[in-house]
């Protein structure tokens, strides 16, 4: 390797004095460069000295007001990313207690942080959230009062507009033990067994507003649904599930993504029977929200019972009914030799005959089964919507090499949806599916009961000639008569 290389071997070579000229040149005019070399130096003299550089970037950071544009945001997040760096990496390992505190105060400094800085791409919450993550290693390790840690906590639940703080509590329930949840949960109580604070007077449009909403009603259900969160975390925390359950009321229950969760706690308690008599009281409509939770909760617990065979009569209805690629594998994972061969034939004569063509296709090509794609798109042609080219798009280009007559169909559904509403906007992709029509012509020696390409050219010409844009784009050369070809450009 040549001497010239960057690489750690050859710049140690340089000697410290050379080095150090260099860092102060390549500094001058950078803060960043100069602000981490402080960091540097400061660890050098021990985790106090750099944590004492820490806590007044961190300062400085939450008292800034100014807007972060695009272009001094990537060094916002680089200045984060080593704040957090210094705490977790070089910190911690020598004082826990005092990590732990900085890293709280990091945390603290997110509201400020979203503000003033445009986090579209969510690349500062990853930051933050990443940072949380860090107290589940470093609180073991630190000297905690655990009801003052309940109190912090319950100090920043209260205040979490960004989410930053979301998952604290089962985080920090090893630390805070038995005294410090039940701290906590004391705290939620007084704050649930309080009147509304009353806000100060508002505007007449926020009165108004206020009114449409239910008037205090709103204020009283958010705060109900809080206290709710709260007393659900310290329970699971806890391991207290008879706690955790008995925030819901029957109502909630009655819903299926509840009672499904619920299942699935009473589950893992080896509380098969209730989990099953919950599912089944829950309400039995055919509103789909929760429906597919419910119906894994539902499964679960017949297997949990020992009830197998209705376990997979209920994995066939979820198949049947929406074409559930997953309970259908499930279900002939649990079939002996040779039947399984079987019912995966009968699942696919279920398949073609299935109401919804775009359900059908779709589970064709997840499955992935492209033979039965290909028969379900040429027996049922008059079916495709070409207005569903999310679908449409990729399943030709899966079915192009070995089923050719039919990615072509495919096309043709896209390019005649484009043409016959007028999608202008779509014109560039249905010349670029008519070129990939004209490619496949050739492997295709018998177009059966559907045109060839020559007569769907020539359609096309008839119907659609005044459409000048879209010949426009069309590139490709195409048949128009035995023998003579044309090129539009």
């Amino acid at each position: 390797m040549s001497k010239k290389t960057l690489n750690k071997t050859n710049l140690e070579a340089l000697g410290g004095e050379r080095l150090a000229a260099l860092l102060i040149e390549v500094s001058t005019g950078s803060a960043e460069i100069k602000r981490r070399l402080r960091l540097e130096l400061s660890h050098s003299l021990g985790a106090s000295e750099l944590a004492r550089e820490v806590r007044k970037r961190l300062l400085s950071l939450r008292r800034s007001n100014s807007f972060v544009s695009w272009r001094k945001r990537k060094a916002l997040i680089k200045d984060l990313r080593t704040q957090l760096a210094m705490i977790v990496e070089k910190i911690a390992p020598e004082d826990a207690t005092t990590a732990f505190d900085l890293l709280w105060q990091f945390l603290e400094i997110a509201p400020s942080i979203y503000e003033r800085v445009d986090d579209s791409r969510g690349d500062v919450g990853d930051v933050f959230r990443s940072a949380i993550a860090h107290f589940g290693e470093i609180a073991p390790r630190a000297l905690i009062d655990p009801v003052r840690l309940a109190d912090r906590i319950w100090g920043v639940v209260q205040d979490n507009g960004y989410g930053e703080w979301d998952g604290i509590i089962p985080l920090l329930g090893p630390t805070l033990g038995s005294s410090g949840l039940e701290r906590l949960r004391g705290n939620v109580e007084a704050y649930a067994a309080a009147p509304l604070e009353e806000a100060p007077e508002d505007h007449e449009a926020i009165q108004f507003l206020r009114q449409l909403r239910g008037g205090d009603t709103y204020a009283v259900d958010r705060k109900s649904r809080f206290v709710k969160w709260c007393l659900q975390e310290i329970a699971a925390t806890a391991g207290d599930t008879r706690a955790y359950i008995a925030q819901y009321t029957e109502e909630d229950l009655q819903r299926k993504d509840v009672s499904a969760e619920v299942a699935g706690i009473l589950l893992a308690d080896a509380r098969a029977e209730d989990a099953l008599a919950l599912l089944l009281g829950s309400e039995q409509d055919d509103r789909s929200l929760g429906q597919e939770a419910w119906d894994d909760a539902y499964i679960a617990s017949l297997v949990a019972l020992g009830r197998n065979q209705e376990a997979q009569t209920h994995r066939w209805a979820c198949f049947s009914g929406a074409l559930s690629a997953r309970h259908l594998r499930d279900f002939l994972k649990t079939l002996p030799d040779f039947e399984d061969v079987e019912a995966e034939e009968v699942a696919k004569a279920h398949v073609l005959a299935f109401p919804e063509f775009s359900t059908a296709l779709a589970f064709c090509i997840d499955w992935p089964d492209l033979l039965t794609a290909a028969r379900l798109i040429e027996t049922r042609a008059d079916e495709v919507n070409g207005d569903h080219y999310l679908l449409l798009t990729p399943a030709a280009e899966a079915l192009r090499s070995r089923h050719p007559r039919a990615a072509v169909l495919l096309w043709r559904a896209m390019i005649d949806f484009a043409l016959g509403q007028g999608r202008s906007s779509r014109y560039g992709h249905a010349a670029d599916h008519l070129a990939d029509c004209a490619a496949l012509d050739a492997q295709i020696t018998d177009y059966g009961a559907f045109a060839t390409h020559e007569k769907y050219i020539k359609a096309l010409q008839s119907q659609h000639e005044r459409k000048s844009s879209f010949w426009a784009k069309v590139t490709a050369v195409v048949w128009l008569d035995p023998g003579h070809l044309e090129t539009r450009k």
